[in-house]
């Protein structure tokens, strides 16, 4: 299986770097089958009925950038991961030539390269690790070009976790929500964090030899047991079909599950769970969330529509327009 295969051109202009305000304001394209139809996102209430699941990845996006210098006077920015102890922190850093030993102000926190795991860095801070995360600007894609604020944060968002935003959960509002339940819509939520992995290329063009980056997800049994009961599921964004198909990978269904996960979905990867709609966002070429998405939908089906959108001047990217994705 070839990479080169799930590729297509983007003018670089259809690269959303700010949301639609009202967020349920952007476009939504609903594909069934060969049909396309153009919408405005809060319209998706017409395609779900009473009885309906709609699965959301409650994860909150961690304000964990910090932009700094080296004590030398370079430029730097950093992301924080997760804590090794209580004052040392795993980190990507965006600095020239990094080496063990520098040091580095960020906002105030000095941080020393005590340890290095491919370009991966552990930094030891001046103060507890605790006292650091979460307090800082949320850590923007690295093809939108400035810092992005709470339009990077879905309103559902509760479990911080995230160096990303489950971004289909964008186009959501309160009021948007709340008229799906009035409906009859029932919603579940998941909790997946979502790290690095999803913005990381796949650099071996044989894509069967790209390894997933390990992600945590949970699922209680309340919400396993109204996923386990729909007659029809929708399920938002990437990262929730990815925590639910690693729950249902062994028997098909989906039990309340604490684990891990680093199942990478591509074409020809059984899909033991059953989904009549995937809600997302317009993915990067030869990105592996271009690969989840034609493994759910087709790769021919997911390049047409794609190629539609680039030709109807669709936003693309977490802050861009959605999709509907139905069997």
């Amino acid at each position: 299986m070839d990479l080169q295969e799930y590729d297509y051109h983007l003018p670089p202009e259809l690269i959303a770097q700010h949301a639609v305000s009202p967020r349920s304001y952007s476009r939504l394209m609903v594909v069934h089958g060969r049909e396309i139809q153009h919408r405005r996102f809060y319209q998706i209430i017409d395609c779900l009925q009473p009885g309906d699941v709609l699965v959301m990845n409650q994860s909150r996006v961690l304000k964990n950038k910090l932009i700094g210098k080296k004590v030398t006077g370079a430029a730097a920015e950093v992301i924080l991961m997760d804590p090794l102890d209580a004052w040392t922190v795993r980190a990507r850093l965006k600095c020239s030539r990094v080496r063990i030993g520098n040091e580095f102000v960020f906002d105030g926190i000095r941080a020393k390269v005590v340890g290095q795991e491919n370009d991966i860095f552990h930094l030891l801070l001046d103060r507890p690790v605790v006292e650091v995360v979460d307090r800082h600007l949320y850590p923007n894609p690295p093809y939108i070009h400035r810092n992005v604020g709470e339009e990077y944060q879905t309103v559902y968002a509760q479990t911080p976790g995230s160096l990303a935003a489950p971004t289909a959960g964008l186009h959501f509002t309160d009021s948007l929500l709340l008229r799906l339940q009035k409906k009859g819509v029932l919603l579940a939520q998941v909790t997946l964090h979502v790290g690095f992995g999803t913005f990381l290329p796949i650099r071996d063009p044989h894509i069967t030899n790209h390894a997933m980056e390990p992600e945590y997800y949970t699922i209680d049994e309340k919400n396993a047991e109204r996923i386990r009961s729909a007659k029809r599921l929708f399920v938002v964004g990437t990262t929730t079909f990815k925590a639910l198909q690693s729950a249902a990978r062994q028997t098909g269904s989906v039990e309340a599950t604490t684990e891990f996960s680093d199942f990478f979905i591509y074409p020809g990867v059984e899909l033991k769970l059953a989904v009549t709609g995937l809600i997302t966002n317009f993915h990067l070429p030869k990105s592996t969330l271009i690969l989840l998405v034609s493994a759910y939908y087709g790769r021919d089906r997911i390049l047409a529509a794609y190629s539609e959108a680039v030709k109807q001047r669709y936003r693309f990217f977490s802050l861009g327009d959605a999709m509907l994705l139905l069997q």
